[in-house]
């Protein structure tokens, strides 16, 4: 059983920066796929990266040179910096563990306004 919380969303201006962190509880997370989605307000939750437990990662074409995702396997711990934000990366975030199983936190919400 894993365990996920996020914390780090907030609100933010148009082109300020976010890092969101994904504390996971549980042995072996060293082992995980682990991955960031988003769900905006009436819309399906979407990718918006993934970092493979060797560290492989992968992003949503509409993040890519903009967002990084990282881990600390050390600390449990996945992240995500965001930078350069635009309003169209308002949504609630979540986080993802993925082995033989699936889990996923409750989410963390990122609104980026002026």
């Amino acid at each position: 059983q894993v365990q996920l919380v996020e914390s780090g969303g907030g609100l933010v201006q148009p082109g300020g920066s976010l890092r969101l962190s994904c504390a996971a509880s549980g042995r072996f997370f060293s082992m995980y796929t682990m991955g960031w989605y988003r769900q905006a307000l009436g819309k399906q939750r979407e990718l918006v990266a993934t970092i493979t437990s060797e560290g492989s990662t992968k992003y949503a074409d509409s993040v890519k040179g903009r967002f990084t995702i990282s881990r600390d396997n050390a600390k449990n711990t996945v992240y995500l910096e965001m930078n350069s934000l635009k309003t169209e990366d308002t949504a609630v975030y979540y986080c993802k563990a993925q082995r033989a199983n699936i889990y996923w936190g409750q989410g963390t919400q990122v609104t980026v306004s002026s």
